[in-house]
């Protein structure tokens, strides 16, 4: 934004683009709050630049939205730490000659105002610096004339106060009484982004003590009212614009004139026009204001997502606003809150706003620099012009007509002004027409395009469930295959355990096999060593049985035979003793009886031993027969009882 004398278009680029400084601040909580019983539901952690909000009730402490900014500055927080940390930054940035921006945003009622304007103490000693209450257009201008001062530099000070109210331009530091005087804005030539605000007035600045007599004579005509919300409600956005000169000398002795330009914007606030009791008149202005503040927030939304076409034109707040919001102005936003739960709804709205327009890029650039010959050569060519007019009008050189056709122009002359007032009037129906016009197209056409993205949000929503109903699916079917592949690894382990040791049984096995056989081999030997011995020896038992039944049957030949000598001899001894009872015995003849009767009698006992060893005989043959039979036997178990053993363990194998 400019005035009459606007900047001329920059010299020098950055770089890069640079985002916009968004900063938070909460007020503490008013006596309205107090008296309702409201809570706190903001919390602000300066170190880590958040900004949390509970969304939830009073025993709710989980419900929380987070906010993140490049400052935030908490209920305790001062004037001066606000203006430290916020606009000395960005008043050095307008002494190397850039142009900058600051304006407050937020609810009506949480400190835009003071925040930018501040109150005076009455103890009228205390610097800018020691003063509690002053907020940051004194502060400003004091430091302003304090740094340029030490410096030595030779500058000069400009300020201007804009008040939009009801989408029309007024002056407030304008010399004539007539505070209803509006003002005309026009595009800037020399700047395609800026506007000049034709009749506004620039006031000099010659020291730090007239900042408060112009702060008061601008507030002395700014439209204020009382409010439920805001006892001082201001009623109007306000842009007060400081414009500093500095002359710089180069090198060569060339004089160039430096220009910087500061844009201070108290926005009015945004209100629920129920809740602020707002009626009749107090009602438009509400509607005036929320309207503007919602073509701001369209142009922020425009801007973040880089649409083809920003809705500048829209409000004279945005058009004056263009060059601060995506063009060349290096530009801060302070965001004021209140704490209170009954303002929770409003917070939040305040906090969504400031996160979306920290996403705007702004390029700023540096002011050309003007020398001393450029400077005079405009001057020269507007004095030489009112010259010009004035020697016409002393020297009556210029048109001069009759009273009565004077009187005539003037009729037509008012006529025409009066059709070019219903025409403009016309015009501005028709517009208003038009407007309500493309924003039912608008509305339709995004409504048609709200249709089809909810379609297509719908089918998404469809395929995101689907995909995770298949990832849910998937992720089970993985837990199982998992849990399985575990078990199988586990029996896998416990496999190969058993499997070591069956073959570690199994090679045992072989070797007592191994063993069994060759044991079963020299047993099998062993039979058949026995088995042959056997049959040898039943051999030659078959052979002395027979042998021995030759010689019984021998023996008992002879046996007969001397059985039968016997009974012959007995038969003759019998007659010889018949003979000799009846012829008696010589003494010869009782000797052969004697010997006789011995040697029967010695035959019968060989018999009787031959006979007693024979029996002996057979009882041995027999007991050697049955304990070799049963060595046989025991034999055959053991190889049937070795042969099941081998059959069990290779059943168990």
């Amino acid at each position: 934004m400019s005035s009459s004398n606007g900047l001329l278009p920059a010299a020098k680029k950055e770089e890069k683009g640079r985002n916009i400084q968004v900063v938070v601040r909460c007020r503490p909580f008013n006596t309205v709050e107090c008296k309702s019983g409201s809570h706190g539901v903001v919390e602000c952690d300066q170190q880590r630049k958040e900004v949390s909000v509970r969304t939830g009730g009073v025993s709710d402490k989980t419900s929380k939205k987070t906010y993140t900014f490049d400052m935030v500055f908490g209920q305790s927080a001062k004037q001066i730490e606000v203006y430290r940390s916020v606009v000395c930054p960005i008043l050095d940035e307008v002494i190397m000659g850039y142009n900058c921006t600051i304006f407050a945003y937020g609810q009506t009622g949480t400190g835009k105002t003071f925040t930018m304007e501040g109150e005076r103490t009455p103890n009228e000693e205390f610097t800018w610096e020691e003063d509690p209450l002053a907020g940051i257009i004194p502060r400003t201008l004091h430091q302003i004339f304090e740094k340029l001062t030490s410096n030595g530099t030779e500058f000069s000070v400009k300020v201007s106060l804009l008040e939009i109210y009801n989408e029309e331009l007024f002056d407030l530091l304008s010399p004539t009484p007539d505070v209803t005087e509006r003002l005309q804005l026009f595009d800037d030539p020399r700047n395609k982004r800026g506007v000049i605000v034709k009749g506004l007035e620039d006031i000099m600045v010659h020291n730090k003590n007239d900042v408060y007599q112009i702060l008061e004579r601008g507030a002395a005509k700014r439209k204020t009212a009382s409010t439920l919300m805001n006892a001082y409600s201001s009623r109007s956005h306000s842009v007060f614009s400081v414009t500093i000169h500095m002359k710089e000398v180069t090198l060569d002795g060339e004089e160039l004139v430096k220009i910087g330009k500061l844009n201070l914007v108290d926005l009015a606030g945004s209100e629920n026009i129920g809740r602020s009791g707002a009626v009749d008149k107090r009602a438009r202005e509400a509607g005036n204001i929320n309207q503007s503040l919602l073509t701001l927030g369209r142009v922020i939304t425009a801007l973040v997502e880089r649409r083809p076409h920003v809705p500048y034109r829209e409000s004279k707040l945005t058009r004056i606003l263009q060059d601060s919001l995506g063009g060349r102005t290096k530009t801060s936003i302070i965001a004021t809150v209140s704490p209170a739960s009954i303002n929770l709804e409003e917070t939040l709205s305040t906090l969504d706003y400031a996160n979306r327009a920290k996403n705007i890029m702004n390029k700023p650039e540096v002011n050309q620099k003007l020398t001393k010959r450029t400077l005079i050569k405009e001057y020269t060519e507007e004095i030489e012009r009112l010259k010009r007019d004035l020697a016409a009008t002393r020297d009556k050189h210029g048109i001069y007509i009759t009273p009565e056709n004077f009187e005539s122009m003037n009729i037509k002359l008012v006529s025409q002004e009066e059709q070019i007032a219903e025409y403009t009037e016309r015009i501005a129906a028709v517009e208003d027409e038009l407007k309500r016009v493309r924003e039912t197209l608008s509305t339709f056409v995004c409504k048609q395009r709200l249709d089809q993205c909810t379609g297509e949000l719908q089918e998404k929503n469809q395929l995101l469930e689907e995909a995770h109903k298949d990832l849910s699916e998937t992720r089970q079917r993985l837990s199982q295959e998992a849990f399985i592949t575990a078990q199988l690894q586990t029996r896998e382990c416990k496999l190969y355990s058993m499997a070591d040791q069956l073959l570690s049984t199994a090679e045992a096995s072989a070797a007592d096999v191994g063993g069994l056989h060759a044991k079963l081999q020299r047993v099998r030997v062993v039979e058949e060593n026995n088995s042959a011995a056997q049959w040898s020896f039943a051999r030659r038992m078959e052979q002395s049985c027979s042998s021995m039944q030759t010689a019984l049957q021998e023996q008992s030949t002879r046996h007969v035979a001397m059985l039968d000598q016997y009974r012959h001899g007995t038969g003759q001894s019998h007659a010889f003793i018949v003979a000799l009872k009846g012829g008696g015995w010589s003494g010869a003849e009782m000797g052969l009886k004697v010997e006789m009767a011995t040697f029967f009698t010695g035959n019968v006992a060989a018999l009787a031993s031959i006979r007693e060893t024979a029996v002996q005989g057979f009882t041995a043959l027999e007991a050697e027969h049955d304990a070799f039979k049963e060595q046989i036997g025991q034999t055959g178990h053991k190889h049937q009882a070795v042969c099941v053993l081998c059959t069990l363990r290779w059943f168990c194998f």
